[in-house]
This record gives structure tokens, C-alpha cells and sequence, in this order.
């Protein structure tokens, strides 16, 4: 049985309303992927340039953790897992180990936890964050431990009177602003202050284990 011409006007139309909104559908889903990719990739690093504190080591943690979390650009809140890596940090100064603490990044009071933080004292720092993607800086680390870092500076230890900071990521110098390294999968990082010219060795690579 043939429909009439109404019936088949309205079969039309109703399809091309059908149509429409699949469209719009597909394209809020295609915006809001867009929104989400522009905001891992192009997330303000200007934040993690070291402000802190310029005082002597050893380095506690914060008083206020909220305060020092949101000067690194970051938020408290439950662990993320679309992004998950470790960087394990060493700090020389004068030849002498100065211990990263247990909790930076860490709000004691309700376990919340920015997307870049430590669990121990072991020096291994912890990026665990809900978007795949997001940078962050070994700046941002030390914002929420309250350590100043810059390319001559380290809390309240300045290059001067024949020391200097140097840095070294898996083994290899690195000539740029500390504070703008940008944290990657197993990564050693370490930060030497003291004499110019001495020796110093400095590791190439840390064994994870099972933090991997």
C-alpha cells in the first residue's frame, strides 16, 4: 500500500529532524573531546616556575597545603589514573642528601591529593591525574613543597661565593631553569647546589620496582 503525499511529507520531515539532532549530538560530543585536548595540551606551566619559600634545608611541608597546591596551578581531590607515571628526585646539597618528605601535595586532614604529589620519603614523586595528557614541571612540585626553585637559587641557597645549582635528568646536565623541567615517565631528576667545581656522581636511572 502507497503512502500519500502527507504521509510521505511527514515521514520526510520527521526523518530530517532524526537527522539534525544526530548531527548535533556528534557535534557537542566532538567540542567537548576538542575542550578536554586543548586543555591537556595547552596547560599554563607558567605556574611551576618554583615559588616558594626561601628557606634552609631540610624542607618540611606546608602549613597550608590548599594555598601552596593552588599556586602550582593544580587542585586538591581524588587520585586520577587517566594519567599515571613516577619521577624519582634527588637534591644534593654540599654533598649531602636532603631528604624529599612524605605528603606534598597531600591534604592531611581528608587524604585529597593534587594530580603531582609524594607518598613517602623515598623521593619518588607521584603523577596521577584524571586527564590523559597534562603536563606538569618539576616547579610545580616544589610550589606545593613551598621550596623556591630557579635556575641559580634553591630555597634560600644561592649561586654565589663560588657555588652554583646544577641539574641533571637521567645522568645529563641540563643548562635551563630547573623549575621548568617537565616531568616525564621514570625520570631521574637531581638537583646538586655546592662547590662549582666539584665531582659529583649523579645517577642515571632509579629502580621503581613495583611502582612502575
Amino acid at each position: 500500500m502507497s503512502l500519500s503525499t502527507g504521509a510521505r511529507r511527514l515521514a520526510l520531515g520527521a526523518f530530517t529532524l532524526v537527522v539534525v539532532a544526530l548531527i548535533a549530538v556528534a557535534a557537542v560530543t566532538i567540542s567537548r573531546s576538542g575542550d578536554e585536548q586543548a586543555t591537556a595540551s595547552k596547560v599554563d606551566l607558567s605556574a611551576g616556575s618554583g615559588q616558594g619559600a626561601n628557606a634552609a634545608p631540610p624542607w618540611l611541608l606546608p602549613v597550608d597545603v590548599l594555598a601552596r597546591v593552588k599556586a602550582a596551578g593544580l587542585n586538591l581531590g581524588a587520585m586520577g589514573m587517566a594519567e599515571h607515571y613516577h619521577v624519582h628526585l634527588d637534591i644534593l646539597i654540599d654533598g649531602k642528601a636532603v631528604p624529599v618528605p612524605a605528603d606534598v601535595g597531600v591534604d592531611p586532614s581528608d587524604g585529597s591529593m593534587s594530580a603531582l604529589h609524594s607518598h613517602s620519603n623515598d623521593g619518588i614523586v607521584h603523577i596521577e591525574a584524571a586527564t590523559k595528557g597534562q603536563a606538569f614541571t618539576l616547579g610545580q612540585f616544589f610550589t606545593q613543597w613551598d621550596v623556591s626553585l630557579s635556575g641559580n637559587q634553591i630555597g634560600s641557597l644561592a649561586a654565589r661565593d663560588g657555588k652554583s645549582l646544577k641539574a641533571f635528568v637521567n645522568g645529563k646536565e641540563v643548562t635551563s631553569n630547573p623549575a621548568m623541567i617537565r616531568l616525564a615517565a621514570s625520570q631521574q631528576i637531581t638537583l646538586v647546589f655546592g662547590p662549582t667545581d666539584a665531582q659529583v656522581k649523579v645517577p642515571e636511572s632509579f629502580d621503581f620496582g613495583n611502582e612502575l
